[in-house]
């Protein structure tokens, strides 16, 4: 509830432009998601039940966004900004800097799937905005809408198979 220009006292126009916002932000949600090579196969009633779970987060420099060891949290989708992915392997010794990523780039997504401590450290190098799908809302989304696990079976599927025909040289 406000005043608007005219001194005209109004409630609708608030409420229109909450719900016209929420809109929008799922859809961008959702668009983003479909981008996410883990939901490659959903069709968009699905990426929509994922969308709707996503939350906007904000993180300052300097801020750990993942933690080595800590159970994982969700998926995050990065939108703005930049972060550094590190690894601690020993005590002694300083951390590694293993990668940076940046807008369009998905860290944790093996947290929706798995139970297993994070493997990195992810740090907000600037000023980050990420979407995320946070893993208990991700599989309450698997219960209601088998399919989707079905879809995702696949492309994991595929994945172990390129990794087979690829094996990795260290």
């Amino acid at each position: 509830m406000w005043y608007n220009s005219s001194g005209a006292y109004e409630t609708q126009n608030f409420l229109d432009t909450g719900i016209i916002s929420l809109y929008k932000e799922r859809n961008v949600n959702e668009e983003t998601l479909k981008h996410v090579p883990l939901f490659a196969g959903l069709n968009k009633k699905e990426l929509q039940t994922l969308a709707r779970s996503c939350q906007e987060r904000k993180y300052a420099p300097g801020t750990v966004i993942i933690k080595q060891g800590d159970s994982g949290v969700g998926l995050y989708l990065i939108t703005e900004g930049h972060v550094k992915i590190t690894k601690e392997s020993d005590p002694d010794r300083a951390e590694v800097e293993l990668d940076t990523a940046g807008p369009g780039d998905v860290l944790g997504e093996m947290a929706l799937l798995d139970d297993l401590p994070r493997s990195a450290n992810v740090i907000a190098v600037d000023n980050v905005t990420a979407i995320l799908l946070p893993v208990w809302e991700f599989r309450s989304a698997l219960r209601s809408n088998p399919d989707i696990g079905i879809k995702l079976l696949s492309v994991l599927s595929h994945r172990l198979r390129n990794a087979r025909a690829h094996p990795a040289h260290e």
